[in-house]
């Protein structure tokens, strides 16, 4: 057995790395060797830090920054950096849960229900509150507008989601849009 005073003196004068190494040490793999990597970017805000996502047979093992990135260089902030946990959290949540008026107990929907029920509701207000003209100072002038929804955005929205939602919104009529972003 040598030891490593004696080895970084004959194999590794530098202290690069080989004097440093067991055996243990020199049989050790990363765990993402062999994985798939697939390119995506953070979720959480709208930076757009790059994100290289290890899997292993259809299960994320590994989500780190991409260092190819000119955004974020291989960086993430600690949410960026705990962003596997979004994933195989075990308490993550698959189905709807809903609690209807005066409900005191939560049901699971599937999410296509879920998705007509919201659709029709804003439906129904855009018509229920809709808004052709009005009066101001005496004068009659066109709105064509809604007040009975407003919508706030989520930062974790890239520019071009909250470009489509604020469109959306205002083709809907609504009047009060924002996003929390900017608040």
């Amino acid at each position: 057995m040598r030891l490593p005073l004696a080895r970084q003196l004959t194999v590794d004068r530098q202290g690069l790395g080989r004097a440093a190494q067991s055996k243990q040490s020199e049989s050790l793999a990363p765990r993402t060797r062999g994985a798939k990597t697939t390119q995506s970017i953070c979720p959480f805000c709208a930076v757009g830090c790059a994100q290289r996502v290890y899997s292993r047979d259809g299960q994320v093992i590994q989500i780190e920054g991409d260092p190819d990135s000119p955004i974020s260089r291989g960086r993430l902030c600690p949410k960026g950096a705990a962003s596997e946990q979004l994933v195989n959290n075990p308490f993550r949540e698959y189905k709807v849960k809903y609690r209807g008026p005066y409900g005191t107990e939560w049901e699971e929907l599937p999410l296509d229900e879920a998705m007509d029920m919201i659709a029709e509701r804003v439906l129904e207000t855009r018509a229920r509150t809709w808004e052709e003209d009005g009066e101001q100072g005496g004068e009659r002038m066109t709105l064509k507008r809604t007040l009975g929804f407003a919508h706030l955005g989520g930062a974790t929205l890239d520019n071009e989601e909250n470009y489509l939602i604020k469109k959306l919104f205002t083709a809907l009529g609504a009047v009060q849009i924002e996003n929390q972003a900017r608040i």
